[in-house]
């Protein structure tokens, strides 16, 4: 035996093999043949090129993928690999080698766009039945190279840390002032986050520790997490992976010690703006010692395919690198409305040529928390908040990652190039935290992390948790989904402590705040009360972005289009709206008269239906479904610009709970739809007393296959808040093949 590949009853891989490198190539290989067009779309993505099948719609990603020389920099964290840590260089090359290998197998299929693939249970999907994008777009598998996991992990996560939220800063500061910064201070629009918590055997029912949660993310199908068992002589490991990165980053369990992650809300990026002069040579730079330096220069091109079969064109990219970093957006002649010539982003793998896969190995041979401990010292990024517990009562709560000790404008606003004073100068010691009460809630608020960020997350759905976690002395595994589905909207407060002092409404709108005052904050699907409130947000969301004062900001910078979702006002609105009701000022807006004019509104055009007919999941396809569900968008709602990775669009589905501050976070986007393309991209219950006794749930299924029977098999278990049993005794799964 080298490998084997076994299965459970949900599809899930369980690989077994004789040694780390057979293993990782396993990994590699039944990854291709459960996502081969998933790798495809996450490789064109990294390496700038997702254009040239996804059409226009992608250019902008492109075109930012190429100017921030993502490609590049994960070429440069691959060599440098190769000469420090040669163990873990071997191990990616032997899970790109299973990837080549896999995706070898999967052949462009014959059969029309419209046909549906199916197949046994039991069968391993052929090479034609593999992947029936690949006839929609054309597109041909390609070969991965050792630097592509790297790639793919640096496109995932470089927008992850939000520095765009730095161009909005600029801009409402432009407009109303320093003051607004902090009104609007909040999980901006394109903010991923978790919810995670850590129960000391002190209070659970076993005597052992509890690790459970869900990382919220945009919701893709495939999904972003892929359930996997790695398992060979040296460790034994369950959890979940990233598609494209060999090993279990960010949830496992090794059996003697688990792990999970929630992003930290760590400002790690920062923007300059850039003097560029064009000279004969080429292009200089203006430094912070005065003198103009020479920056790197070259151009490359971008294949966009046309739209509905017409002929594509070719784009020419100018690439540009200060001595601070890429300059992303702009160049030497600068943009139409006057904006700053041009911006640069500095990011740590850039500066270091790490991104901290030197984590990977250790931490699936970590038996103790001490292990996983010694492991996050190498993590680069994203910076995550950590929580670990062993089978002996170890416990541990960190912060891992890399963020830079610069200047505090550094972290605010971009910074001008040009000036001294705005240079990286060594790295922060990341904190660590302690238990409150046998528990840590981790929810992306301000917490351990807090002088590393600038803007955290509200604390409802930490405070939610803590609240819950309280109402019980012992917890035990099975109890931990009744806390991943709570719909308690905590946030619901600033608008509706507003409502009782409003006179002068007519009885429609004053019937429709007597039931919104009596309404239980509940945000599910089948009521009609969180309906009503849903719309009344909308309501009040549009009208305060109308308002004279904060119209102006409707209209954002020149920058490029990928950017432009942390800029656009009406979410920025939306998520800030507890802020901007309850500051003692806003501006002048009579904050009353928009309340009123709201209720009203909604009281002559109420919701016809509940909150679940509005709210639905729109999980993000790289191609949109060529045969949609009947009736799944609903009538009024629309789908928003808001795709920070534009190679995606939108595919309305079924009905959901939960809202953007509840624990059950399916988050809409406040006056644009109530559609949730973020959500809970996984759910998990470690369970260090039996491992057996964990367990998870993703919002689809194992396999990215359309047609497969583990496609969506899981999504009713999603749906329901459910979760199914993790399993790892091989004698009770379904051996499939031998790689």
């Amino acid at each position: 035996m080298s490998a084997e590949t076994y299965r459970d009853a949900w599809g899930i891989p369980h690989l077994r093999a004789d040694s780390v490198l057979e293993l990782a190539r396993a990994q590699g290989r039944v990854t291709a043949r459960d996502r081969a067009w998933q790798l495809e779309v996450e490789r064109h993505r990294a390496e700038g090129t997702s254009a040239s099948f996804l059409g226009p719609g992608a250019l902008s990603w492109d075109r930012l993928a190429r100017r921030a020389r993502l490609a590049d920099t994960a070429r440069r964290c691959q060599a440098a690999l190769e000469a420090k840590d040669p163990e873990t260089a071997a191990w990616v090359r032997a899970y790109v080698d299973g990837v080549n290998e896999g995706l070898s197998e999967t052949e462009r299929p014959t059969t029309p766009a419209t046909h549906t693939v199916t197949f046994p249970t039991s069968a391993t999907p052929t090479p034609q039945a593999a992947a029936p994008e690949f006839t929609r777009t054309g597109l041909t598998p390609g070969r991965w190279e050792p630097w592509t996991p790297l790639a793919v992990w640096l496109a995932t996560h470089i927008l992850f840390a939000g520095f765009p939220a730095k161009l909005w800063r600029e801009h409402i500061t432009t407009h109303l002032g320093p003051d607004a910064v902090a009104l609007f201070a909040t999980d901006g629009p394109g903010t991923a986050g978790s919810n995670g918590w850590l129960v000391s055997g002190d209070r659970t029912t076993t005597g052992h520790a509890l690790i459970a949660g869900d990382p919220h993310r945009w919701i893709e199908d495939p999904g972003v997490y892929q359930q996997i068992h790695l398992s060979c002589p040296e460790f034994d490991v369950v959890g979940l992976a990233v598609p494209g990165i060999p090993g279990i980053a960010h949830f496992g369990h090794t059996g003697t010690v688990a792990w999970a992650i929630t992003n930290a809300m760590s400002d790690y990026q920062d923007l300059y703006h850039e003097r560029l002069r064009r000279t004969g040579a080429g292009v200089e730079a203006l430094g912070p010692d005065g003198t103009w330096h020479r920056a790197a220069r070259h151009t490359e091109l971008i294949t966009v395919a046309g739209e509905k079969g017409t002929e594509g064109e070719t784009v020419e990219v100018e690439v540009i690198e200060t001595d601070r970093g890429p300059v992303i957006a702009g160049g030497p002649e600068g943009l139409d409305d006057g904006t700053p010539a041009a911006l640069s982003l500095r990011y740590p793998p850039r500066v270091t040529a790490d991104l901290g896969f030197g984590a990977l190995l250790p931490l699936l041979r970590a038996r103790r928390v001490a292990d996983v401990d010694r492991a996050l010292d190498a993590w680069a990024e994203p910076v995550n908040v950590v929580q670990a517990a062993d089978t002996e009562g170890g416990l541990l709560h960190r912060v891992a990652g890399r963020v830079p000790v610069r200047a505090e404008a550094n972290r605010l606003l971009p910074v001008p190039a040009w000036e001294p004073g705005h240079a990286w100068d060594g790295w922060h010691t990341p904190p660590r935290a302690g238990l409150t009460d046998g528990v840590a809630v981790m929810a992306n608020q301000r917490g351990p992390a807090t002088p590393l960020g600038i803007e955290f997350a509200p604390p409802h759905r930490a405070d939610r948790i803590t609240e819950l976690l309280a109402g019980r002395e012992r917890w035990s595994a099975g109890d931990m989904p009744a806390i991943h589905t709570d719909t308690r909207l905590g946030s619901a407060a600033a608008l509706l402590d507003r409502l009782t002092p409003l006179s002068g409404l007519t009885p429609g709108a004053a019937a429709l705040r007597d039931r919104l005052l009596s309404w239980d904050r509940h945000m599910d699907a089948d009521s009609a009360d969180a309906a009503h409130y849903a719309a009344l947000r909308t309501a009040v969301v549009r009208r305060l972005a109308a308002h004279p004062v904060l119209a102006p900001a409707s209209v954002p910078p020149a920058y490029p289009e990928v950017l432009q979702p942390w800029l656009a006002l009406v979410p920025r609105v939306g998520h800030a709206l507890e802020h901007l009701l309850r500051a003692e000022d806003l501006y002048g807006i009579d904050r009353a008269a928009v309340l009123r004019a709201a209720l009203e509104e909604v009281a002559a055009r109420p919701p016809a239906g509940t909150w679940g007919d509005t709210h639905r999941l729109a999980a993000w396809r790289a191609l949109p479904d060529p045969t949609p569900a009947p009736d799944s968008t609903p009538a009024g709602d629309s789908t928003p610009a808001l795709d920070p990775a534009p190679t995606f669009t939108l595919a309305p589905g079924p009905r959901l709970s939960g809202d953007h501050d509840c624990v059950l976070c399916t988050s809409p986007v406040p006056g644009v739809t109530d559609l949730a393309a973020r959500g809970p991209a996984a759910r998990y219950v470690w369970d260090l007393a039996d491992r057996s006794g964990s367990r998870w749930a993703v919002p689809h299924g194992a396999s990215g296959i359309p047609g497969s029977p583990h496609h969506q098999d899981q999504q009713h278990l999603w749906l329901a808040g459910e979760l199914a049993p993790v399993v790892t005794d091989f004698d009770q799964l379904t051996k499939e093949s031998d790689v």
